[in-house]
């Protein structure tokens, strides 16, 4: 059952990612899915409930995309970077259209508060998460530092979107803002 709810939400951030966040309907998502009409509503009662299920399953996502490219806890700087800039080339190049959705999904969030809550949830342990890496790393302070990590990615993954560069590096921006904590 819990395969159909991620086919239903992939297919919904497919159409939040190249149409637009307009463009989401219960109806649209399920049309997107091969899925019978009213599957998209079974799961999600409410356009709330699916953005909100939305900005989970990013959330999901993302840390299993990292958990891939990163292929081990970083075990040093040099490492943590590399890992954060396939992360970064991966997010705006193959999977594109998955980060359009969740910055479309982070702009709708500064008016709809419970979209907000759980993003500040997901940011909060994303951020938690990169503490224990900048630890791991020998960070001065992981906490400041993940925070600021998360920051710097964020401002750079939505410049990337927005006007690629076809020579973007990601690893010296990086590299530097890691080198201010560790």
């Amino acid at each position: 059952m819990a395969g159909k709810q991620d086919q239903v939400l992939d297919a919904a951030i497919e159409l939040v990612g190249t149409r637009g966040l307009r463009a989401l309907t219960h109806r649209a998502v399920d049309e997107l899915a091969g899925m019978p009409q009213g599957s998209t509503s079974n799961y999600f009662r409410s356009r709330g409930a699916l953005l909100e299920g939305l900005i989970t399953r990013l959330g999901q996502r993302d840390r299993d995309d990292f958990r891939m490219l990163a292929k081990a806890p970083p075990e040093d700087r040099e490492e943590l970077v590399n890992a954060l800039a396939a992360f970064v080339r991966y997010a705006t190049g193959p999977d594109r259209v998955r980060t359009t959705a969740r910055y479309a999904l982070f702009v709708e969030a500064a008016s709809t508060p419970a979209l907000e809550t759980i993003i500040r949830s997901i940011r909060s342990r994303l951020v938690e998460w990169g503490a224990d890496m900048l630890e791991q790393v020998g960070s001065r302070d992981p906490a400041a530092g993940a925070a600021a990590i998360t920051d710097y990615v964020d401002g750079v993954v939505l410049h990337q979107l927005t006007m690629p560069d076809p020579q973007f590096d990601p690893a010296t921006g990086i590299g530097t803002v890691v080198g201010a904590f560790v």
